[in-house]
């Protein structure tokens, strides 16, 4: 497996406060890897040191086979880092920002106009190009912010918190474009305040907590491991709540979670198989259901038993 990023035992102090204490971080090659935690865990620090914005105190890390440390200039030429807030300058037009960029990072006149009207076609904002980017929409505003992190052919795509402030359509813009980068090639790695957002783009996760990685893997394993799953059941009459309550706590041997209000019954299960067995004695009892699943953990359930701290909490 071939890793565009790759760190070992990272520690960085500030003064008395430990950021980092020995972080581990793998990013496959074209694949999306999200890094969550609580306030302070870490994670800015970690992204800091992979941008080369500071040294590690102790450890290494690589980009593109590039050591951080040794070949700063290296690793710049292979990233790309879009933070939580536009960069763009909002008195140009999409077009004029990003030929600027361009020509900033020694492209000429006109390769840096060609670069920029490829990315506003791929961002689709073709027809803004010309427009202030004031004028902007949130989602727009953050797609041309996108776009002017790849101007420079980056490998790797530092995403900080790429959605933040936008609404859920502009969201669901954002996540399209950032799918269609994966597709072609980039590797991303992605903090973000949005459980959901990890959960939806992420290939892998990385928890870090007081500067460690706690646990890192897919979302399914993460909530695999927290623990087992959920039955759900929700009887079409209201009247037939009492019966499968008691099946379902014969079936689970615990009590069932009950909300009187939604006619929703849920209790933890051990055995998959089990979703079967209550299907049977629904239908020996005579009792349809308009709800009867199973469910692992949600990433936020995951994280609160992780961090011991709700997902609310999270800064990155």
């Amino acid at each position: 497996m071939s890793l565009a990023i790759q760190a070992e035992g990272l520690v960085k102090r500030f003064g008395e406060t430990v950021a980092l204490n020995g972080v581990d971080l793998r990013v496959p090659t074209g694949k999306v890897v999200g890094v969550l935690g609580p306030n302070g865990a870490g994670k800015t620090t970690a992204v800091r040191i992979l941008a080369t914005l500071l040294q590690p105190d102790s450890g290494h890390a690589t980009v593109g086979g590039y050591d951080v440390v040794r070949d700063p200039v290296r690793v710049r030429s292979l990233i790309g880092l879009t933070g939580q807030y536009a960069s763009v300058d909002e008195d140009l037009s999409g077009n004029e920002n990003l030929v600027l960029i361009g020509r900033l990072l020694g492209l000429s006149r006109p390769a840096a106009k060609a670069r920029a009207a490829g990315l506003l076609e791929q961002f689709e904002l073709t027809e803004a190009a010309g427009r202030a980017a004031k004028t902007y929409s949130g989602g727009m505003r953050r797609r041309l912010d996108l776009a002017a992190s790849l101007v420079g052919h980056p490998q790797v795509l530092y995403l900080d918190e790429p959605t933040t402030g936008l609404d859920p359509h502009a969201r669901n813009e954002v996540w399209a474009v950032i799918r269609r980068l994966v597709a072609d090639g980039a590797t991303v790695l992605l903090t973000t305040q949005y459980l959901d957002e990890a959960d939806q783009l992420a290939d892998s996760i990385t928890v870090i907590d007081h500067g460690r990685v706690v646990a890192e893997g897919r979302a399914d394993e993460l909530k695999r491991r927290v623990g087992g799953q959920t039955m759900l059941v929700r009887p079409t009459a209201l009247s037939d709540m009492d019966i499968v309550e008691r099946i379902l706590a014969d079936l689970t041997g615990v009590n069932p979670v009950r909300d009187n209000d939604t006619g929703l019954l849920t209790a933890p299960v051990s055995d998959p198989v089990l979703l079967s067995t209550m299907v049977r004695k629904l239908d020996d009892a005579g009792i349809t259901a308009d709800e009867l699943a199973l469910r692992l953990p949600s990433l936020d359930e995951v994280f609160l038993a992780l961090t011991g701290k709700p997902a609310e909490e999270v800064a990155v």
